[in-house]
């Protein structure tokens, strides 16, 4: 028969799990440089100084909030029917997380910015890259950047509601024009007249 765990160690448990809770609002809302580790123990409830016994520091606290944020194990190409969708719902309610901020304003700590580069690989260029290539493009990586900055852009400028029509268009709407200016349509969709204004 197990042990029940001690209430220390659940204690523990549980203070690691709402400061990873914490920082994770924080870095989306203000990003890594912004959100200091005082704000993420005030907004955990937990002293500040248990980062760096759970984490090591804010930056590794930073690399876990990215591990744990929702990412399939297998990336899925940004152009693939559903992605899109997913991707600008996902952002439209919780706005841009950390990695998509890391692409648009590089961190201060070097760590923390290469985490976040190495994920938005991960997830977003990698796939993209490999299917562009499986399809004869010619020119993978510099197309591949390019889509992921153009879709990155919209979503952050929707986000911010720089642009009025940006921010009020439906999700469906939204994908529709993406999908056309991109080049790229569900099977048997056509393409958008409002994408030709």
């Amino acid at each position: 028969m197990a042990e029940a765990p001690s209430p220390r160690r659940r204690d523990a448990a549980a203070s690691r799990d709402r400061l990873l809770a914490a920082a994770s609002e924080l870095f989306a809302d203000r990003g890594y440089d912004q959100a200091t580790a005082r704000d993420i123990g005030e907004r955990a409830d937990v002293d500040p100084t248990m980062i760096a016994r759970y984490f090591g520091g804010k930056a590794q606290l930073f690399i876990a909030v990215l591990r744990a944020q929702e990412a399939p194990d297998q990336p899925l190409d940004l152009l693939a029917p559903d992605r899109l969708t997913s991707l600008i719902e996902r952002t439209g309610a919780r706005g841009p997380g950390p990695v998509l901020q890391a692409a648009l304003t590089p961190y201060d700590n070097p760590e923390a910015q290469r985490a976040a580069l190495a994920e938005l690989d991960h997830r977003v260029l990698a796939p993209l890259r490999a299917s562009l290539a499986a399809a004869g493009d010619d020119q993978p990586d510099l197309r591949a950047d390019v889509l992921a900055a153009a879709v990155i852009g919209v979503i952050l400028g929707r986000h911010a509601g720089t642009f009025d029509h940006l921010s009020t268009a439906s999700t469906e709407q939204l994908v529709t024009v993406l999908q056309d200016l991109l080049g790229v349509r569900s099977p048997g969709q056509k393409p958008s007249s409002s994408s030709t204004s």
